[in-house]
């Protein structure tokens, strides 16, 4: 599911700078030989290591960076995990409404919402990202009388709807499938 605007998650980006730096810390640390006198015998040594290598420290080496390249592709399935509100079947509802106004926003990917006056109330729709809208060659404009379908759900302190299915006129676009789960 995509997140609304103004959701943050760490990303793997963020994370590789710090990476780097303990792969940089281990290349710094203290001499094999020195290791060896307070530790004990390297585990990490090979039985059989090529002549030209130091049989202490490369099999150690390439365990640790696959260690950190393994921990890189893990960031982005582990950040997901905070993605925002899910799509919730149990509090589907649908309702008819004007838009007050269209919220578009910076960049393709973000999440596009609509203020909706439902009766004295003003609801946040949330729709798809501005890309699935620009595709489906769908706009929406202050006026337009719609009925939504969707799932009541918080975000915060915020309440907000997260469309399913918005008709307006003759056009029905859709949004999610009836399991609530995104069709763009």
């Amino acid at each position: 599911m995509r997140r609304p605007a103004g959701v943050s998650v760490t990303s793997a980006a963020n994370a590789a700078p710090a990476v780097m730096s303990l792969i940089a810390a281990l290349k710094r640390s203290t001499p094999a030989s020195q290791n060896r006198a307070r530790w004990g015998p390297r585990r990490c040594a090979t039985p059989n290591p090529p002549a030209n290598s130091d049989p202490t420290t490369s099999n150690c080496k390439r365990k640790t960076i696959l260690l950190a390249i393994a921990l890189l592709c893990a960031l982005p399935v582990l950040a997901q995990k905070t993605s925002g509100p899910k799509y919730d079947l149990s509090a589907e509802t649908k309702m008819k409404g004007t838009v007050e106004e269209v919220k578009l926003p910076g960049t393709a990917k973000e999440i596009a919402h609509l203020s909706v006056k439902v009766g004295a109330d003003t609801v946040d729709v949330y729709l798809c990202p501005k890309s699935f809208l620009d595709d489906m060659g769908v706009s929406f404009s202050k006026g337009d009388e719609i009925s939504l379908t969707g799932s009541k759900v918080k975000q915060g302190d915020a309440d907000m709807i997260l469309a399913r299915e918005i008709v307006k006129g003759t056009d029905t676009v859709v949004f999610r499938d009836e399991k609530g789960n995104p069709v763009w």
